[in-house]
């Protein structure tokens, strides 16, 4: 049964890109909870500043404007500190964590059409075959680029093309051969 490595595969790659969710919680939000604490602290005395008419809360005295723009500082400095610790996450969430949950269901389903394929062995091989490839080549370089292995750039630009030829390669032979009872290779 030719579509079942593509399930198997599929299944796999699955726990894979999912445990990217536990990864993001334990390795990148601690350094985002640090950097929401931060901006906290720098945004919170801004905040007071603002709903007292900037000024001074023990004296009521209006604050200098140098007050005020080492206030503003601080809380931009904050704010982009808070951003710059969720890119990692946001990368992470965007690329290789939908899109490997992404192929690897599309294989898992891949494989289950395989079942019901009449299709000539080596045309359901190449349907097999290109839909585990374009998965590695995809979300596998979106994996690797996140860790910061920049080579795996070049290995991307191969892996969306490949999913795209698997699915018009399945659909056009679904359209053929596909039948209502599974298919013993």
């Amino acid at each position: 049964m030719i579509g079942k490595k593509n399930i198997v595969f599929g299944f796999l790659y699955l726990v894979l890109t999912a445990s990217l969710g536990p990864y993001m919680v334990v390795e990148l939000l601690p350094t985002v909870s640090e950097a929401q604490l931060l901006k906290q602290q720098d945004v919170g005395p801004l905040q007071l500043l603002a709903e007292n008419d900037f000024e001074d809360e023990n004296t009521m005295a209006p604050i200098s404007a140098k007050q005020l723009a080492m206030a503003n500082t601080k809380g931009i400095l904050a704010l982009n500190q808070l951003v710059n610790a969720n890119a990692p996450i946001d990368s992470m969430k965007g690329g290789p964590h939908a899109h490997g949950n992404l192929e690897a269901v599309l294989n898992i389903l891949a494989g289950l059409v395989l079942c019901f394929l009449a299709a000539p062995v080596l045309v359901k091989q190449l349907i097999s075959w290109l839909f585990i490839a374009g998965a590695l080549l995809h979300s596998g370089s979106l994996y690797l680029l996140a860790f910061d292995m920049a080579w795996a750039g070049t290995l991307l630009q191969i892996g969306p093309w490949l999913v795209l030829l698997a699915l018009l390669t399945a659909g056009i032979s679904s359209l053929i051969w596909l039948q209502t009872e599974p298919v013993r290779d």
